[in-house]
């Protein structure tokens, strides 16, 4: 009985679903080359808590992935193939990172989808999940990259930046971009078309 559950839930993937996931976290990737010069520009006007404005641009593609395909195990293999894609094209921030971070964006998102049974796909949700992704990578990153020299005033404030652009730039985004596309046609081979909710 068991068996036959678990059957129904981890539901197999398309050739679609793996091409999707892939392109995605290959765009991912071009996009983290792009957003690098522009990090640090931020950083350099307005130091920790700027950069932390566009912190929700890095974690888009799984989620959105997630959105569309609305399978388990979708943000597994789609920030798993990102870390890989990452590592090879390079990243200021080291191959660790590329790897630590996925492993701590895929852990909540398939929590969060796991916890509503993968039923619940509305703003809201995506909202609470974009922000909810922060945090454990955030701790991880202090701990690597030696924030805690920024005094713990800042990494808090640094936190809460972090998590609203979570909320707006991967949760909103998600939303808007995945609802988007569908009403385009452009997804008629998968979950999100023609159930994407207000």
């Amino acid at each position: 009985m068991k068996e036959r559950n678990s059957g129904k839930v981890f539901q197999r993937f398309t050739t679609l679903d793996i091409v999707l996931m892939a392109m995605l976290a290959a765009a991912n990737a071009v996009m983290t080359v792009f957003l690098s010069p522009v990090n640090q520009a931020l950083n350099g006007l307005g130091g920790p808590i700027l950069t932390s404005t566009i912190t929700g641009l890095y974690m888009i593609y799984g989620l959105l992935a997630y959105y569309i395909i609305r399978k388990p195990g979708t943000a597994l293999i789609t920030y798993g193939i990102g870390a890989v894609v990452q590592a090879f094209m390079g990243t200021a921030y080291g191959i660790l990172s590329c790897f630590v971070a996925a492993a701590c964006y895929l852990v909540i998102v398939e929590a969060a989808f796991a916890l509503v049974r993968y039923k619940n796909w509305s703003l809201p949700m995506l909202l609470i999940t974009g922000g909810a992704m922060v945090p454990l990578w955030f701790f991880f990153a202090v701990q690597m990259y030696g924030y805690t020299k920024w005094g713990m005033d800042v990494l808090l404030i640094a936190l809460v930046v972090r998590v609203l652009s979570g909320m707006i730039l991967c949760g909103l985004l998600v939303k808007l971009l995945g609802d988007a596309l569908a009403s385009s046609g452009l997804l008629r081979r998968f979950a999100v078309d023609g159930r994407a909710e207000a």
